[in-house]
């Protein structure tokens, strides 16, 4: 058997990447950056907020 038969026998940390639009865009696999989770962290208490402070009205301006 070959060495290159045996790596893609056996994966272990050195996954291939996934490359999309040629090449332009690639992923692997990783953790969510933690300044990202906080941003989805803020957004979701910001509709949360948006959902019970507007909830059954007609929405911002609209209540003539």
């Amino acid at each position: 058997m070959s060495a290159q038969k045996a790596k893609s026998d056996n994966p272990g940390k050195h996954e291939e990447l996934e490359q999309y639009a040629g090449g332009e865009i690639s992923d692997r696999p990783g953790k969510v950056n933690w300044w990202l989770a906080g941003v989805y962290a803020v957004l979701f208490v910001w509709a949360l907020y948006y959902l019970f402070t507007y909830w059954g009205g007609l929405g911002p301006g609209l209540d003539y």
